[in-house]
């Protein structure tokens, strides 16, 4: 049990916190969900400010981060709501390019109490359609632990993914659960293939790879020549190959993208066979520094929506 004098201290330290850095009790409450009932513009412009460092500017924004907060205010494309949906995307992905490219589908559920384990293979994928990061991987089905993934997949059904960064697309979209195939290339590992479009034509991408837990990142431009362009995690030691599908998922990132002001379409390529990861409108959230900082503009530039 703590003495007074211990409880004192703590709150003496988090006020000082709070002194220097008042956004920090906004942050806290945030997320908490004590903030849900602020409108999405006044919460975007604290929260961009605290995360990023400067004051939003609404009327003439310029930045990449910028940019991405206007178009979660002003572009409200309804379509937007069914990309998000990691079930309901797949009906555009067939429709658009062909189901060739989708990741099998093994089923999908309200709840987890649904779900019959005994009849998914020994290896697979758990994920919740209407959010992102609620993802359970399976890989020996003998040492699956399935009451905890049932408990982690109804906290993640309980929550409205939409509040944390007001990324509208997500506030509607119904939540399920899906199970893919476990999929993985000859090397065991499987590199995502990210790539920016801007008004239906890629600009530039980048390759992830997650190794262990240190996760890396490599842009490169349309050549795949590589570019000096870091947005979260830092650049591997060793550069990436040039992915043997590369033409293929630009062209069908272009023909994804197209009619959007932006849109980040996702590949992976397991055996030279390129299957579509997730569409998403807001990479990162729009809250993750750009730097050398003048490529931040640069690439605001290309969204001409606004």
């Amino acid at each position: 049990m703590k003495s007074i004098k211990q409880v004192l201290a703590a709150y003496a330290k988090q006020a000082t916190i709070y002194f220097k850095r008042p956004l920090s009790l906004f942050d806290n409450w945030a997320a908490l969900g004590r903030l849900n009932w602020m409108p999405d513009k006044w919460y975007l412009s604290l929260t961009f400010r605290s995360k990023m460092g400067y004051w939003m500017n609404w009327k003439n924004p310029k930045t990449f981060n910028e940019k991405l907060q206007w178009l979660k205010i002003y572009d409200r494309n309804p379509l937007y709501t069914k990309l998000v949906d990691k079930y309901e995307v797949r009906k555009y992905i067939a429709d658009k390019i062909g189901k060739e490219y989708l990741i099998p589908l093994l089923g999908v559920w309200d709840t987890p109490e649904e779900i019959d384990f005994k009849k998914l293979p020994n290896q697979f994928v758990l994920k919740c359609t209407h959010d992102s990061g609620s993802v359970i991987i399976c890989k020996d089905k003998a040492n699956f632990n399935t009451e905890m993934a049932k408990k982690l997949l109804k906290d993640h059904l309980a929550i409205n993914y939409y509040y944390s960064a007001r990324e509208w697309p997500y506030k509607n979209v119904k939540p399920r659960i899906i199970a893919e195939k476990y999929i993985k290339d000859e090397n065991h590992e499987l590199n995502d293939y990210k790539f920016f479009c801007f008004n239906g034509k890629v600009e530039f991408m980048y390759i992830s790879r997650d190794k262990s837990d240190h996760p890396t990142t490599d842009f490169f431009d349309t050549n795949f020549k590589h570019l000096n362009l870091h947005m979260k995690d830092p650049g591997s030691a060793t550069l990436p190959t040039k992915p043997i599908g590369f033409e293929k998922m630009k062209f069908l990132a272009n023909v994804l993208s197209e009619g959007f002001p932006h849109a980040r379409i996702d590949f992976y390529n397991i055996k030279n066979q390129v299957l579509v990861g997730e569409i998403t409108f807001y990479h990162n959230a729009g809250f993750f520094p750009i730097t050398p900082k003048n490529k931040n503009i640069e690439i605001g530039e290309k969204i001409t929506a606004i």
